[in-house]
């Protein structure tokens, strides 16, 4: 018989033979007790997402997803999650997603879009800032703009890169006519949807969508009150759909923001979470 990843149910993250024994998803510092007689811990961590961006005139980009890691670490009696970047209504550079750490294994987060239509890159081991990636935490190298990666570049002028951690898509900056704006890229966990501010039709990208989880959708409609893009899906959540002319917020386990448009108000990144197993 032939057994393939796509028919074998035994395929899974979760690493053979081990439980899942505590899940950690609120953005902070926590106390971690492991039972007596453990010596080493399966983490699976994962950064915040990076918030989207907004624009006075045009559309934003949308936020880069929290980066990925996974390993065999000692065991700490401290976690800390990322929260995920705060989308604003001000024009400019948005929050990055936070770091999120266990012991050894560490995970970046997203980073916010940049102060144009650019999208925010996925995240490496450490948080980049801009459409470039960095080094991931198995060695992998960085991803540039519109680049495929572990942790993927963001989108300019284009779909935000596909990877583990995906980029988010560009904004638009053209404010006339119909326009639309471009998706997060697809990955493990996924980038924010750009947006677009115009007079004529505009509509929003979408958030890329995950293996688990869907991005939201962009806004759609005539006139500079829509066009806001969809927040990218987590590891743990679906992203929100763009409302009116602002980003939806990104999903749970590190999605990124959507874009905003005209002063409207950008997504905020998803927050980090991470796992242990043993």
């Amino acid at each position: 018989m032939t057994t393939t990843i796509y028919n074998n149910s035994s395929f899974s993250d979760s690493p053979y033979g081990l439980k899942l024994q505590q899940t950690f998803s609120s953005a902070g510092t926590f106390s971690v007790t492991i039972p007596t007689g453990i010596q080493r811990v399966y983490a699976v961590v994962i950064g915040g997402g990076g918030a989207g961006s907004t624009q006075t005139t045009g559309g934003g980009g949308g936020g880069g997803a929290g980066g990925y890691s996974a390993g065999w670490t000692y065991i700490s009696n401290t976690v800390t999650v990322g929260a995920g970047g705060a989308g604003t209504s001000t024009a400019g550079a948005a929050n990055n997603g936070g770091q999120s750490v266990y012991g050894m294994v560490f995970a970046g987060g997203g980073s916010g879009a940049l102060s144009g239509t650019v999208g925010g890159a996925g995240g490496g081991a450490t948080t980049p800032t801009g459409s470039t990636s960095t080094v991931s935490y198995t060695g992998a190298s960085i991803a540039g703009a519109n680049t495929v990666g572990y942790g993927a570049g963001g989108g300019s002028g284009a779909i935000g890169g596909a990877g583990i951690s995906s980029g988010g898509g560009a904004g638009v900056a053209t404010a006339t006519g119909t326009q639309t704006a471009f998706a997060g890229g697809r990955g493990l966990i996924c980038g924010g949807g750009g947006a677009v501010g115009t007079t004529g039709v505009g509509t929003g990208g979408a958030g890329g969508t995950g293996d688990f989880y869907a991005g939201g959708t962009g806004s759609t409609g005539t006139g500079t009150t829509f066009g806001g893009g969809g927040g990218g899906a987590g590891y743990t959540g679906a992203g929100a759909n763009g409302s009116a002319n602002n980003g939806g917020n990104g999903g749970s386990g590190g999605g990124g923001g959507g874009g905003a448009s005209t002063s409207g108000t950008a997504g905020n990144g998803g927050n980090g979470v991470v796992f242990l197993y043993y």
